[in-house]
């Protein structure tokens, strides 16, 4: 039933939600200035939007690896999301910035949906023989929204102004819905054995308690109530001790699941070699990345003689990204994913080291930006190969939304401390980029975790490893297990 679903239809949906996120960032940039007249409260939007998606990729993960339909989960979140950018612009100059922020702050806990949430549905629209090319094809359609989002938020602010930018976005997200409520069906085995048997057991102690109780009336005599009397009420007591201590019970378990499930994607990163070393260098390359676009406007400002021109930097990363993919594509059955997600960093460290030693030269410049797309581009395809081939199918979710986490806060934590540096000495803020993508190579095998042994991801120590694990085939097996699913380090500019 799944290989019924029309890649067309994900791939459609996948651009329209992804280039409307991609639009809504620059288009709330440039609502909240015209609106508020301060860059300041504007850029703050952006920042609140982006915080708040790295802290929301776990329970998005939790609730789709949960859902039985996680295609209806998904396009609540689509709707949810363009209702949350909505709210902010109808909240900007109408509410106090405070109220503001927190409409954004809630907005963007539905980010990932869009990115991680929605490749991590990919293994059920496609079969296995299919999976590379798909895998390839929907991390390109992360290129084409980087491409096309930015650019039309800022045709539509020329034209309609920004507040239709905004709009525009938001209609795009919802525009994806269709096709993520038909999403395919997660194939689940249901049982209610532990439920019969529990609803049997509280009907048999009702019945216990009520027979108790009834023995009061079949006495005789002052003496006979008087004992039926302390029988109900023993009998009473202790139906509300079984009551309050099975609530007490049911809320520790429901508590000690959730925590089990919103850490779940984490312990499956640090317990497995290869996907540890994958997400822990895609995460230094987000840092090293957000290092370089807080250089763009002044590298814009001394090449193009406008800090608004800078941004034509990203396009020709963007660009380059989405041709190294198409070319990726046709070969991903060859190349080993893991390589080439370390290839694809020391790309983007020689592309960052290019543009430090470009001296204000817009040529070499642009040169920079495209060696930076063309290994960042693949790199993305390769990790969302890893992904699907090291993570056990029912946390797949939580994996891809908590790695999507993880590269949202490196990108903005390299954005964030690369400002002040960038601002002393720009040579120096982009070697430190370089630095960064190139030291991302030696990544340790496996992350430090809560007393993993040795086991794969998912299990302990001892426990045997699962079919399609990195312990039951060789490592230099390069062909994923699933399909792909994408972790954009910022889906804004």
């Amino acid at each position: 039933m799944t290989r019924r679903y029309p890649l067309t239809s994900y791939l459609t949906g996948a651009v329209a939600a992804r280039a409307g996120d991609e639009m809504s960032g620059p288009a709330l940039l440039l609502a909240g200035f015209a609106l508020s007249g301060s860059a300041a409260e504007a850029s703050s939007l952006l920042a609140a939007v982006t915080v708040a998606a790295a802290a929301g990729g776990p329970v998005i993960g939790a609730l789709l690896d949960s859902a039985s339909r996680p295609g209806r989960l998904l396009a609540a979140a689509l709707l949810l999301y363009a209702a949350g950018v909505t709210g902010v612009l109808a909240a900007l100059g109408r509410l106090p910035f405070a109220l503001t922020l927190l409409i954004a702050v809630v907005t963007g806990l539905l980010g990932p949906a869009l990115s991680g949430g929605w490749t991590a549905q990919l293994p059920r629209v496609v079969p296995g023989g299919r999976l590379p090319r798909a895998n390839a094809l929907d991390a390109m359609s992360f290129g084409v929204a980087s491409l096309a989002g930015p650019a039309l938020a800022g045709t539509v602010a020329e034209i309609a102004g920004a507040s239709a930018a905004v709009g525009v976005s938001a209609a795009l997200i919802a525009l994806a819905m269709p096709a993520a409520w038909s999403l395919p069906r997660r194939e689940t085995r249901a049982g209610v054995g532990a439920e019969g048997g529990a609803a049997r057991g509280h009907d048999t102690g009702g019945a216990s308690a009520g027979g108790t109780a009834a023995a009061g009336p079949r006495a005789s005599g002052a003496t006979a109530r008087e004992r039926a009397a302390r029988h109900v009420a023993g009998g009473v007591g202790a139906v509300r001790d079984v009551a309050v201590g099975a609530v007490r019970d049911v809320a520790v378990g429901a508590v000690r699941d959730v925590a089990g499930r919103l850490t779940a994607g984490i312990r499956v990163v640090a317990r497995s070699p290869l996907l540890g070393r994958a997400t822990l260098t895609s995460v230094i390359c987000c840092v090293a990345q957000g290092v370089f676009t807080a250089c763009v406007p002044l590298l814009g400002e001394r090449a193009f003689g406008s800090a608004g021109r800078g941004a034509l930097l990203f396009a020709c990363a963007a660009l380059s990204a989405l041709v190294a993919n198409a070319l990726f594509a046709r070969y991903a059955d060859a190349a080993a994913p893991d390589g080439i997600v370390r290839a694809g960093a020391l790309a983007q460290g020689a592309g960052f080291a290019l543009a430090a030693l470009a001296g204000g030269g817009p040529t070499v410049l642009v040169a920079a930006a495209v060696v930076v797309g063309a290994g960042e581009g693949p790199q993305l395809t390769a990790l969302f190969a890893v992904r699907h081939r090291e993570a056990p199918a029912e946390l797949r979710g939580q994996v891809f939304t908590t790695g999507a986490s993880l590269k949202i806060t490196g990108f903005a934590a390299g954005a964030a401390l690369a400002g002040p540096l960038a601002a002393r000495s720009l040579t120096a803020a982009l070697t430190a980029a370089a630095a960064l993508a190139v030291a991302s190579v030696l990544a340790p095998a496996r992350l430090p975790s809560d007393g993993a042994g040795s086991g794969p991801a998912g299990t302990a120590p001892g426990d045997p490893a699962p079919h399609g694990s990195a312990s039951a085939r060789p490592p230099s097996d390069g062909t994923p297990k699933g399909a792909p699913d994408r972790a954009a380090c910022r889906q804004a500019p």
